[in-house]
């Protein structure tokens, strides 16, 4: 494991590590670290993992070392599109139920006897550190003349001398994980260490060897027995890791440098071969993308999408073009577009996609301007279930509108196009300022992102209720007031056109489920889409048929007409007796 890179423009450190049984037998510690090559450190980033290990379990060495390898092996193996928090608590929680399983196995009574041990985890990606932690291993940071700690002890005191660990690895079937997210500045330095070392330290001598040296190994090893001087009776582990560089903040591109490196193609015509792709013919052509029908040397219909042509010189926007088959490599739906087969290597930018035969759902909207409520339910559920493949990798699609959906020859509902779409994991290793722009098409984009907030999968619940709306009723639930909206005043003026008083209204129960799946404000909405699929097929629990509803509310253009014609008739009764 490399202790320094050089490499320029991206994060780079430089860590020392060590650990030793102290004057026990058994060094029940373990430790790790790892600096991945390639985009792995751009989408994962470095890890460094401690663990300790309780002094009355004979296996607990085993636990130690099987959830440091864990976060060293199986972190990396986690979805590129997650971000920190989501890859490494996954790997840690399983591993705990893993541990957990075994000591059940084994019929271990008492805990203090199993596979059980403490954690702290740090992992380093573009300019964040994210601190994971269980027990009473520790984590520090060196910040100008003091030692910080960033990490609590999960450690109940029964008495000055008698304490046990509130929290471990192993000893339930769930475990709670603190987490902490802070901002990487060139030249930080943090410490993990085990109880061993950190309860017999003297501070000021931590502050005087690490700056009297730059072999940070040599450092780690002099603090450790410094500790054994000191009197420890524990085992000694530490590691140290200082931040030498910092990657420039690219908004991700590093990540598809090589793909973005590519020449930009002339536009080409139909019987025009590029990389064993023969064109077919042209699908579309617009203002943001060109879009061919292509074959492969096996006569495998696919999509090559090229570059706009008058927006080439958008590096932002090349970046999105060339997203769109990233985020298709990593989704796997029946109700999501797919990867088409990729050459070896590409001799132009393009991206390459399945073909799906069938018309837009703009287009189907058109030939089926009052489709029934089973079949409208039918669509919507497909469209639920590509956004869940979307959710569960952190992904937002951002852009939700029936020209970006398809309906094959088949029926079988997919989302085509990813281009605004935020994916977590690539979004925390670019630019920590969060993405503001307004992506997605106004009619279905929902509220909070005109009031400058960033998008959560009830934004993405929200332009799926209108588009239900509009698939039952032919119009937008606020029409175009909802790119109008500036501020929390404007949200709470937006209101929902009911179809109730019109001549075919809704199943109230309907119009209920379609009113919360676009509320203006997302915490009203569903939490899941899932939720509001149900809601669409029978009437919701929470649903309640008001038995004395007012005129106003039950039929508002009726009540206004009434009290017009009041007014009107009171104005010709007094002009009548004036004359």
């Amino acid at each position: 494991m490399p202790k320094d890179m050089d490499t320029k423009n991206q994060l780079t450190v430089s860590i020392g590590q060590y650990s030793d049984a102290g004057r026990k037998p058994v060094n029940q510690d373990f430790h790790g670290a790892l600096i991945p090559p390639g985009n792995d450190l751009t989408l994962k980033g470095i890890t460094l993992a401690i663990a300790d290990g309780i002094s009355s379990s004979p296996v607990s060495q085993q636990a130690s070392e099987t959830i440091v390898k864990a976060l060293m092996s199986d972190y990396y193996c986690t979805s590129d599109a997650w971000p920190v928090k989501t890859a490494a608590s996954r790997v840690i929680n399983a591993t705990n139920s893993w541990l957990y399983a075994q000591n059940r196995r084994d019929r271990v009574s008492d805990m203090n006897r199993g596979l059980v041990c403490t954690l702290s985890a740090l992992v380093l990606k573009g300019h964040n550190a994210h601190l994971f932690h269980v027990g009473d291993s520790r984590i520090w940071q060196l910040s100008g003349e003091s030692l910080e700690p960033l990490t609590q002890d999960h450690r109940i005191e029964l008495s000055a001398s008698e304490s046990y660990l509130g929290r471990s690895i192993g000893a339930e079937p769930q475990v709670e994980i603190d987490y902490k997210e802070l901002t990487l500045s060139r030249g930080d330095i943090f410490l993990l260490t085990t109880d061993g070392v950190h309860e017999h330290w003297n501070r000021r001598h931590i502050l005087d060897t690490l700056r009297g040296t730059v072999d940070l190994d040599k450092a780690a090893e002099e603090i450790a027995r410094a500790a054994l001087e000191s009197g420890s009776e524990d085992n000694l582990t530490i590691q140290i890791v200082r931040v030498e560089n910092l990657p420039d903040l690219d908004n991700g591109e590093g990540l598809l440098k090589e793909t973005l490196s590519l020449p930009i193609p002339s536009l080409p015509k139909a019987g025009d071969i590029i990389d064993g792709f023969k064109i077919v013919r042209s699908i579309v052509s617009s203002a943001r993308s060109h879009i061919y029908l292509a074959t492969t040397d096996d006569n495998v219909r696919v999509v090559l999408k090229f570059p706009s042509v008058d927006l080439r010189e958008s590096s932002e926007y090349l970046r999105r073009l060339v997203m769109e088959e990233w985020i298709a490599r990593r989704i796997q739906s029946p109700h999501v577009l797919g990867p088409g087969k990729a050459p070896e290597h590409r001799s132009a930018l393009y991206t390459v996609t399945e073909f799906v035969e069938g018309q837009t759902l703009r287009q189907w909207m058109t030939d089926n301007p009052k489709p029934p409520l089973e079949q409208v339910r039918d669509i919507v559920e497909q469209i639920a279930r590509a956004l869940r493949a979307f959710h569960r990798r952190e992904m937002l699609h951002q852009d939700l509108r029936p020209e970006n959906v398809m309906i094959d020859s088949n029926g079988t509902v997919k989302i085509i196009d990813f281009g605004s779409t935020r994916v977590a994991g690539v979004q925390e290793a670019s630019s920590p300022r969060a993405d503001r722009d307004i992506l997605g098409t106004a009619q279905y984009t929902a509220p909070e992102y005109f009031l400058g907030y960033s998008g959560t999968s009830q934004s993405d619940l929200f332009s799926l209720g209108v588009i239900a709306y509009e698939l039952l009723t032919g119009r937008l639930p606020y029409g175009a007031k909802v790119s109008r909206i500036t501020t929390r005043k404007d949200l709470n003026r937006l209101t929902f056109q009911s179809t109730l008083a019109s001549k075919k209204p809704l199943p109230d129960w309907v119009e209920y489920a379609l009113r919360r799946a676009t509320h203006p404000d997302s915490v009203k909405r569903y939490e899941s889409s899932s939720e509001f699929i149900a809601d669409l097929k029978r009437p919701s629990p929470h649903f309640k048929r008001p038995k004395d509803q007012p005129l106003i509310d039950k039929n508002p253009v009726l009540f206004w007409q009434i009290l017009s014609a009041f007014f009107a008739a009171t104005a010709l009764i007094a002009l009548t007796y004036r004359f």
